[in-house]
């Protein structure tokens, strides 16, 4: 018999460090045990990647999209949905909000998927380096104009932004700095290639140009040479804001709902010692990630019951955890394309964040027309009682009490197998009135049992509409 305490603080990491997991898998990794879990997610190197020729073999297309975004999305939501690398994904998702980079700019969602493909390589390994790479990215260079960032004519958008959102936050540079740093990253441009594919977008690659860099002396942050972008990176890494900075992140990715980053400035951490620990973290592990992921997933503070079920789940996160839940569109399935579109309608574009901002997240997930959105994209899957997670949660449910249940117990279990979760008393005696409405639950007869496993998708639904649900 599983513990229902490991139960649930396994389903919370899973939902944190990845995308959520049907219960044979939780049973399944509590008997592991949760460090080794923790191992299992960080050390991505233990499992075999995403078979991305299966997936070109039947959506050629997906392999370089051009300039059409839901082709890249179909791309990365497969990998999603079929990753046994699950924190590998969720961190290029991190990633992709922290450098926000959007196709609707660079109309070119290949080097989106590049972007992407670059965060999965390195989203756990040092971030200085992984700087460095975003600095030469194409489709950052492009997004963020420095590509027009000349010694005779200084472009300040990459400057600034790698300041203000990548590193160190406002309040830790001036003007000046901004300037400087620009001068530092002229001739970091890039060059196009001729398609692979007939009226097809056009291949980036990096490109330095020594005759268009500014070698002039620069005064940043303190530091007065002939400074080049790698140096400028050297000089943010030793500043300690940005070990604060990006701490913040990891904890309003992975732990609790923080203050939109243009407000950091004045809004409070909500838990200072856990934003010391993680930041003094990088400082000792000079900036290498996968040992600070370590240190959070242990966490007392993340473990902490006061941190489940309270941080809203991005539209995203709410779309592959149901797929993932209900095991649909597991491989290159028909209507992959269309199912890509679904975190969009409630407030999340894959590859196309509103700004270099990215999204606001936390409660800015929600409004009236979202919300419905999310709520009634689970309930139609977890209601849909041939899909095989369904299946399984009905046959869960069906051998748990005999032939007859109570409403409550059966709504009891239904709350069990989609979390383990809890919800209010009101919740759960709104939810009982709904189910009682039609009886006792039995199991008897084939005409029984289907009855009853409509029942069971209903239920299913009625918990999906809740806020619990909804956070995760």
């Amino acid at each position: 018999m599983v513990c229902k305490r490991e139960l649930a603080l396994m389903s919370h990491l899973m939902r944190r460090a990845g995308f959520g997991a049907n219960r044979d898998e939780l049973e399944q990794r509590v008997k592991i045990g949760y460090e080794e879990t923790v191992e299992d997610l960080i050390n991505v190197d233990r499992f075999p990647p995403v078979d991305e020729y299966l997936l070109y073999r039947y959506h050629p297309i997906s392999e370089m999209p051009g300039g059409i975004a839901d082709l890249g999305q179909a791309n990365w939501f497969y990998h999603m949905l079929n990753t046994q690398r699950p924190l590998e994904e969720k961190m290029a998702l991190f990633w992709h909000h922290l450098f926000a980079t959007a196709n609707n700019k660079v109309d070119n969602c290949t080097e989106l998927l590049n972007q992407i493909d670059l965060f999965r390589i390195n989203g756990m390994g040092n971030f200085r380096d992984l700087l460095s790479r975003v600095a030469k990215n194409p489709a950052m260079i492009f997004w963020l104009d420095n590509n027009e960032n000349h010694k005779t004519s200084v472009n300040e958008n990459w400057g600034r932004e790698l300041l203000e959102l990548f590193s160190v936050g406002v309040g830790n540079y001036t003007e000046e700095d901004v300037y400087e740093c620009s001068r530092a990253f002229t001739g970091w441009t890039f060059r196009p290639g001729p398609p692979r594919f007939p009226y097809n977008r056009f291949k980036f690659t990096f490109r330095y140009k020594p005759e268009d860099h500014d070698s002039g002396q620069k005064n940043f942050l303190g530091h007065r040479d002939d400074l080049n972008g790698e140096d400028c990176l050297d000089i943010i890494i030793s500043q300690p804001a940005c070990a604060r900075f990006i701490a913040r992140h990891l904890y309003n990715f992975f732990v609790a709902d923080e203050a939109q980053v243009p407000s950091w400035i004045v809004e409070p951490v909500r838990d200072p010692a856990a934003i010391d620990i993680l930041a003094q973290s990088l400082i000792e592990f000079d900036f290498e990630i996968k040992p600070v992921l370590r240190i959070l997933f242990n966490s007392d503070f993340f473990k902490s019951d006061s941190v489940m079920f309270q941080k809203v789940k991005s539209p995203v996160e709410v779309v592959i955890s149901t797929l993932n839940l209900v095991g649909e569109f597991q491989g290159p399935t028909p209507g992959l394309f269309e199912i890509v579109h679904s975190p969009g309608y409630a407030g999340q574009e894959l590859l196309d964040p509103p700004s270099v901002e990215g999204w606001h997240t936390g409660q800015e997930w929600i409004n009236s027309g979202a919300l419905v959105q999310r709520i009634n994209f689970v309930a139609d899957r977890v209601r849909d009682v041939k899909l095989p997670g369904v299946i399984d949660m009905v046959r869960r449910v069906a051998q748990s009490n005999g032939v007859t249940m109570s409403a409550s117990e059966m709504v009891d279990k239904c709350l069990d197998l989609m979390g383990p979760m809890e919800v209010e008393d009101i919740t759960r005696d709104q939810i009982i009135k709904q189910v009682e409405k039609e009886g006792l639950v039995s199991w008897d007869t084939a005409g029984d049992f289907s009855k009853s496993a409509s029942r069971v998708g209903n239920t299913l639904a009625l918990i999906a509409a809740t806020k619990e649900y909804q956070f995760g």
